[in-house]
């Protein structure tokens, strides 16, 4: 999506920037892993594969994409990212809106676009530091604040089958964490059960800027600012 080509959402815990093709190297690293793959339903990619991906997420207008990363050192004051803000060793995961249009299991329903949120803090020693939860609601900020922008990139300005913009998870069934995780952010099971995939599928309706507020103060997560994002590979 181009929605965010130039845009970075700082705050006091973790700053999100766009997927650029310099944060590949690093992505394709993490994908590597196994229980990586596992948990995101992925198949290892070559680098040239990876890189063809970035570009295509950042053309398509069903992903809204950011890569997380460890919190600006400047603060969350509105101060200038600089260019080492998101640099390889500062990268911890990624978060995606994936955006599709639900009419119902036998397509008579009132059309719905409906967004699925994907998550991840990649490596071990990342995890269970507030990091997840802290993108999650951040990146459901942007989404509140920028609704309408985002749908109407998607279908390009026909919003006659939106009625709402919902937003789901798939999280497995055997990943209690991440059921947690977005349990905690007020998104509730569809059903008991599992799909066919061994996914829970959570969904939240209530996505006024209020609420999300509310959700990053309980977490302590402060300084919500969203800055320009100008970096260049020239400067890589």
């Amino acid at each position: 999506m181009l929605l965010n080509a130039k845009t970075a959402i700082s705050t006091s815990t973790v700053l999100l920037v766009p997927y650029s093709k310099w944060h590949v190297p690093r992505y394709h690293a993490w994908m590597k892993d196994e229980e990586i793959q596992e948990a995101t339903a992925s198949e290892p990619l070559s680098l040239e594969e990876e890189y063809a991906m970035q570009e295509s997420w950042r053309q398509d207008p069903d992903k809204l994409t950011f890569i997380v990363c460890q919190p600006s050192p400047t603060g969350t004051g509105g101060s200038p990212l600089r260019n080492e803000d998101d640099s390889s060793e500062r990268m911890i995961g990624d978060v995606n809106l994936f955006l599709r249009v639900d009419d119902g299991e036998e397509g008579n329903s009132e059309p719905q676009i409906i967004g699925e949120i994907e998550l991840m803090i990649a490596e071990k020693s990342n995890q269970r530091k507030g990091y997840g939860k802290a993108t999650l609601l951040a990146f459901m900020r942007y989404i509140a604040d920028h609704e309408v922008d985002i749908v109407e990139e998607f279908v390009r300005g026909d919003l006659a089958a939106a009625k709402a913009l919902g937003e789901d998870a798939g999280v497995s069934s055997g990943n209690g964490r991440s059921l947690g995780l977005f349990e905690g952010a007020g998104f509730r099971k569809v059903s008991e059960e599992a799909n066919y995939f061994g996914e829970f599928e959570l969904r939240r309706m209530d996505l006024s800027r209020e609420t999300v507020d509310q959700g990053l103060e309980r977490a302590g997560v402060e300084g919500y600012v969203e800055l320009e994002y100008s970096k260049s590979a020239s400067v890589v």
